[in-house]
């Protein structure tokens, strides 16, 4: 079988409609777009990013993986920083942090470890080692 067979049956196509071979032929049509969420985000990210930084260096450079139950765990802590910010106001007293990019943290700990396989790595790493989570 040939590679243009091939990716004819997988469906990847250029948008522009070159082929495989042809200068410029990029198969990505439909394929997700990820600038638009740093392009829409790019402050909410920045705060997210520190609360990863506070907690990496308070606990373990990716120790949240390993936490058991995390995903009961995360959801927890995503509810608890929402209703601690009404209770509290915005900032969270133990960072200084505001408790909405903690929560979006904890969000996104618990959507990884829900896309988590149980062979433990994500769909995304396990893409990665067969090859097929490259552009």
């Amino acid at each position: 079988m040939k590679v243009l067979e091939v990716i004819v049956l997988i469906g990847e196509v250029d948008p522009r409609g070159l082929t495989v071979h042809e200068p410029g032929a990029k198969l990505d049509q439909g394929k997700p777009e990820y600038h638009r969420v740093l392009r829409d985000f790019p402050r909410a990210f920045e705060h997210v990013a520190k609360v990863a930084q506070y907690g990496a260096e308070k606990y373990s450079e990716g120790g949240w993986r390993h936490v058991q139950e995390g995903q009961t765990r995360y959801t927890n802590a995503l509810i608890r920083h929402v209703v601690l910010e009404g209770k509290e106001g915005t900032f969270d007293k133990d960072s200084n942090m505001l408790h909405a990019a903690h929560a979006a943290w904890n969000a996104l700990a618990r959507l990884e470890l829900l896309l988590t396989n149980a062979g433990g790595e994500s769909w995304f790493q396990a893409a990665l080692d067969k090859g097929d989570a490259h552009d």
